[in-house]
């Protein structure tokens, strides 16, 4: 399972704080795009640097600042200076694989999240951490690589679809969660079609492709085990309000993705179980191909057994054998060999042995 292995011996005895990045994406140029808006109005821009975001502090307007791309160390030190974030946070949002969790900073708010995809061309489910800041009147997302996730949240604030644009910033994180849950859903539907062709398969055909296919499903389950599970309990305290930044009219909305989130642990449960079964199956339908395959054998060799056992009496060469002279021996002989494996082959039916 390469993908579950990072690095991160390269931090082996740094002190707490210190920036290392531990993904694999290094040459990534970020990407940062601002929306600032209230009910009424909208302003969006595109930054070449992290400076220009402290203008966008303290506003009465809600700001959404989205990072594609965290591999430059000097940028997101700036973006630290910026919004007063703890070492430890910007040494977390540098560790991509970080279990999902959630931090209260009293100030603010520091969410770690997996989003889940499904690659086509690979066809292999990959996990992106996303690292969300969540302030009084601000949310910073930031992405570890420069694939544009939230086009649809985007959308809908330049559309002023629902009531995005007129709630806090808390309902902007509410959003962005809840669309990374929902992308769940996607990569298990998908998921769920492979398992019920493969499922098929397994019962009528098994072949090596088939334990192939069951041994990446199950690497694939952890993988999505492992992001979903620990989501639970981050939207389980944002559910339960247990920071201010979070006001009632929201938190309704997460006990929905809490619910959510559920339904997709329980999906991926069930996939485990359906896998452990398939494997079991497998194993089974192996067994009796190969018992089968082993029963008619032992059945042709029984057959000739004494078959066999008649003509090696008479190949022998001893001068002496009565049979020898008689005029229909030869008859005789095939005659004795056919009735026997004739007697055998209706015994063996008889007894359904095959």
């Amino acid at each position: 399972m390469p993908r579950f292995k990072k690095k991160r011996s390269q931090k082996v005895g740094l002190p707490p704080g210190t920036l290392v990045y531990t993904g694999e994406k290094v040459l990534v140029k970020p990407r940062i795009t601002v929306m600032d808006y209230d009910e009424n109005n909208l302003y969006e821009t595109e930054l070449t640097t992290f400076e220009g975001c402290l203008v966008y502090k303290n506003k009465p307007t809600v700001t959404w600042i989205n990072v594609n791309g965290i591999s430059h160390i000097p940028n997101l030190e700036k973006l630290g200076e910026c919004f007063n974030l703890h070492p430890l946070v910007l040494e977390d949002i540098l560790n991509i694989d970080q279990r999902p969790k959630i931090e209260d900073y009293d100030d603010y708010l520091f969410i770690v999240v997996k989003t889940i995809r499904y690659d086509e061309s690979t066809n292999e489910i990959v996990a992106d951490q996303i690292s969300l800041i969540l302030g009084n009147n601000y949310v910073i997302s930031l992405h570890e690589n420069n694939v544009e996730i939230f086009d649809v949240i985007k959308e809908r604030l330049r559309t002023a679809k629902g009531r995005i644009r007129k709630a806090g910033a808390d309902y902007l994180a509410y959003a962005l969660i809840d669309f990374i849950v929902d992308n769940y859903f996607i990569v298990l539907e998908k998921f769920g079609e492979n398992i019920e062709f493969v499922e098929d398969e397994v019962v009528k055909q098994p072949t090596p492709q088939t334990l192939s296919f069951i041994h990446k499903a199950k690497n694939d389950m952890i993988l999505l085990r492992k992001s979903m599970w620990p989501l639970r309990e981050v939207v389980s305290r944002l559910s339960h309000r247990e920071s201010p930044l979070i006001i009632e009219a929201t938190s309704v909305y997460f006990r929905d993705v809490y619910d959510h989130v559920i339904v997709a642990i329980d999906t991926v449960e069930t996939n485990r179980d359906i896998l452990s079964g398939m494997l079991d199956i497998y194993l089974s339908s192996a067994s009796n191909k190969l018992n089968e395959i082993m029963k008619v054998l032992t059945i042709i060799a029984t057959i000739f057994m004494p078959l066999t056992f008649l003509v090696g009496v008479y190949g022998m060469n001893f001068k002496h054998m009565p049979e020898l002279e008689w005029p229909y021996g030869y008859y005789t002989v095939w005659g004795v060999l056919i009735t026997a494996a004739l007697s055998m082959v209706l015994y063996f039916k008889r007894r359904k042995w095959f």
